[in-house]
Formats: C-alpha cells, structure tokens, sequence
C-alpha cells in the first residue's frame, strides 16, 4: 500500500481537489478512497482497463458523492466566523438586536410551518431545494412560508 500511495496520490489528491475544491475535504475523500480501493482492489480486472484507471474512477466518483451529498451542501452555504465578512463590518444602523430571538419565535408555528422556515431560514435551502428534501409540491413549501411568514410577522409587531 505504501508503494501504491506514493506512486498515486499526488495525481488522485489532484482529480478530488478539482471537484470538491477544499483541501480538507480533498484530504478525507482521497483516504476514504484508499480505504475503498483497499479493501475491493479483489474486484479489479486488468482485462477491463488499467489499474490508474479504475483508481481514478473510484476517486473521482467518491469526490462526487461528497458534493452531492446533503451534509456538504449545507457546510458549504455557511462560512466559519473567521471568515466571515460580520468580522470586518459593523453593524447596519438599522440592526435590531431584538430580532435575534426569531428562532425562538418560530416554536409557536405549526409544525408544518416550523419546518419549513427551519429548512428555509436557517438551515440555508432554497424553496425548490425544501420541496425536494421534504417530497412537497413547490407551491406547497411556497404557501406554508408565506403562512408562516404572516404569523411571525403579528408575533414581532
């Protein structure tokens, strides 16, 4: 393995840093596929194509799992506070700290509603992106927000 490691993982770090964009996140898809390749490197068949080939296959299909997957999806719309741009701004003359309890606020919606402004408003989806991780009709998620959008809004006045 040590043998198979330095002969190929400079160019598989390479083909996963191009897709997942991230070097930490390049860094555990290229062990989670040396762990694959490891332990199915029985079903390799040199009569099929070469062995970089099927290594590069396994990788790169790894990398795109891991963009696909829901966990990435939304570690990606949020940003570490070191990175945030709140670090470098003050705040908007028209901040109202009395906002911040929103979420606390959202507990007196219908579960229904809850749901979605949870999924919408702080959990960073798009509406077409809660229809599909809920199985609802676009126009479903569009009313129950609007609905719930409503109610917070006599809650806050």
């Amino acid at each position: 393995m040590t043998l198979f490691y330095e002969k190929y993982s400079a160019a598989l770090y390479g083909v996963i840093f191009r897709i997942v964009k991230k070097e930490e996140v390049a860094e555990d898809v290229l062990q989670e596929s040396l762990v694959k390749i490891w332990h199915s490197f029985q079903s390799y068949d040199a009569s099929k194509g070469r062995l970089f080939t099927w290594v590069l296959n396994i990788s790169r299909n790894l990398a795109i799992d891991k963009i696909r997957s829901r966990q990435y999806r939304v570690n990606s719309r949020t940003q570490p506070i070191e990175e945030s741009a709140a670090l470098r701004q003050a705040a908007e003359p028209s901040f109202r700290p009395e906002h911040i309890g929103l979420q606390e606020m959202t507990r007196q919606l219908n579960p229904e509603q809850k749901q979605i402004i949870d999924l919408l408003y702080f959990g960073g989806f798009t509406q077409s992106e809660v229809a599909e991780e809920l199985n609802l009709p676009l126009g479903t998620v569009k009313t129950r927000a609007r609905a719930a959008i409503k109610v917070l809004a006599k809650l806050i006045r």
